[in-house]
């Protein structure tokens, strides 16, 4: 189970890391968020673009992506959308990061599981603290 205070979950009485996906073409968002996410005892894969997040979120099954919405090749809500399409990946929650200006309607919203929309610029602990209430609301409804 993800604790409040690590990114422990338990699998069949083994504990293991929270496999968390961060997809931005800002390499400096990339580490800030990786960074505060590993520093926390996450697993932290991440990806570039949207196409690059896409191919590893299929072949590592993440637990939670965070996703910028702007990106080359495929924007983060393009990714969302073929993930919820996908039975293997349609069940990942996603949290979508995005710059000022750019608005996310509703509608966009139920072809995707964006649980959480984080306009940019954040805070390390906004992350921290959203990927802690996914994981642990996650854990919670497959009990």
């Amino acid at each position: 189970m993800t604790g409040r205070f690590g990114g422990r979950r338990r699998f069949g009485g083994s504990d293991m890391a929270a496999k968390i996906l961060v997809c931005d073409d800002e390499p400096h968002i990339v580490h800030v968020v990786a960074a505060k996410l590993r520093g926390a005892g996450f697993e932290v894969l991440t990806a570039a673009d949207g196409q690059e997040g896409l191919e590893l979120a299929r072949e590592a099954h993440p637990d939670l992506i965070f996703t910028d919405y702007q990106m080359p090749s495929l924007s983060g809500l393009e990714l969302c959308a073929r993930l919820r399409a996908d039975p293997a990946t349609r069940d990942i929650p996603a949290v979508m990061l995005s710059a000022r200006g750019f608005s996310i309607v509703d509608e966009d919203l139920t072809h995707t599981n964006i649980r959480k929309v984080l306009p940019k610029p954040f805070s390390p602990r906004e992350v921290l603290a959203i990927a802690r209430e996914l994981l642990e609301g996650a854990a919670a409804g497959a009990r």
